[in-house]
């Protein structure tokens, strides 16, 4: 496996920071752009292990951070859902002009959400994979319920999310209204893997079946059994990005 840093510019002019993971020995068959959870970054265990796994299929990945994580540039708390969406189709220019349009879209968590949305405006994408994806945008706002007196007084507040403190803005809040994913899944018509572990702490099983549900055919469902919703085991993440690897091939 070959890595390559790479930095390239959302429509806001400011700077993102990503990876590119290619194989080591072959030309890759096809580009895929990864997507991570919410406020976590590129860095994270299941995102460079599933990318890998993904390398050594020959399927090279981008994997970047969003606006304001990570080694990004840009204010978190100014962010939203939309600024996400605008985010990955950023990366997919970048692809284009300097690698390949990518064929294959990965998301997790929230990041599967934005892939969604995105995944019906990029043309050159061929099939999507979502891990433990909530399947409505009112799943997130649970974080927030205890602090929305004072997001709507002061404009932000800080949230804890799985242990770590972060600034949500309104901003952010109040765009969570403007995407209904159920409605996306129904019009994306392009080939669906959706991977959810049954024990999902953070995002039920239940979302699972809600978008196999809304998503039309070709679309796939494996249940990762006993593995937690940030798949923090390396060994869990490459047996994911082996089972997206294996499925997408009969796409690109």
């Amino acid at each position: 496996m070959k890595r390559e840093k790479v930095t390239f510019k959302n429509s806001r002019g400011l700077l993102l920071s990503g990876a590119v993971e290619l194989p080591e020995n072959n030309s890759p068959k096809a580009f895929a752009i990864f997507s991570h959870c919410f406020t976590c970054n590129k860095n994270l265990i299941n995102v460079k292990y599933i990318s890998e796994a993904l390398s050594e299929k020959r399927i090279a990945v981008l994997r970047f951070d969003f606006t304001g994580l990570g080694e990004s540039q840009g204010n978190f708390a100014q962010t939203s859902f939309t600024s996400n969406i605008d985010d990955l189709l950023s990366a997919a220019d970048f692809l284009s002009e300097y690698y390949e349009a990518p064929k294959l879209l990965v998301g997790h968590s929230l990041g599967g959400a934005a892939s969604v949305v995105a995944g019906r405006e990029l043309s050159s994408v061929k099939a999507l994979s979502l891990i433990g994806t909530p399947s409505n945008l009112d799943h997130i706002k649970r974080l927030f319920r205890e602090k929305m007196d004072e997001i709507n007084f002061n404009g932000s507040a800080m949230v804890d999310v799985a242990g770590r403190e972060v600034e949500i803005g309104k901003g952010f809040v109040d765009d969570l209204a403007n995407h209904n994913i159920k409605k996306s899944l129904n019009k994306l018509q392009k080939p669906l893997l959706i991977l959810h572990s049954p024990e999902d702490e953070m995002v039920s099983i239940d979302h699972a079946t809600e978008i196999f549900m809304a998503a039309r055919h070709p679309k796939s469902f494996i249940a990762l059994d006993g593995i937690d919703h940030l798949i923090k085991n390396i060994k869990d993440a490459r047996y994911v990005g082996g089972l997206i690897g294996e499925w997408v091939t009969r796409y690109l």
